[in-house]
């Protein structure tokens, strides 16, 4: 059974992870939406190289290729559900704090405007 994978939305509307996408190469978004398709087909039962644990509830989806390494943070949610709540550029070995930060502002205002898990 496939699990569902969703952009987090702002207040205003905006999807800062597709938008992040929209941004990359032609070839990185495809490999990024490959694994994205992963992660839905697998769901938590996909692990490294192709996911981590970060802190608490978030991982990240982990692709590489020759423009760079991009992580996409994400949650899961209830009902075989993922949220993919921020995406970047990795240009150090160990995840930044504030990347980490603010995927967890805005895990704590999905659950806030939507509901708990």
């Amino acid at each position: 059974m496939m699990w569902s994978v969703e952009y987090y939305c702002d207040i205003h509307g905006k999807e800062p992870v597709a938008n992040f996408i929209d941004s990359l190469s032609m070839e990185l978004q495809t490999k990024i939406l490959r694994y994205i398709d992963l992660l839905a087909r697998y769901g938590v039962l996909l692990k490294e190289p192709y996911t981590k644990q970060i802190r608490g509830k978030l991982r990240e989806l982990r692709v590489s290729d020759k423009s760079g390494n991009v992580r996409v943070i994400y949650f899961t949610y209830t009902g075989r559900k993922f949220i993919l709540l921020h995406a970047f550029m990795k240009k150090m070995m160990k995840t930044p704090k504030t990347d980490i930060d603010i995927a967890e502002r805005r895990m704590k205002d999905f659950m806030e405007r939507l509901g708990g898990i």
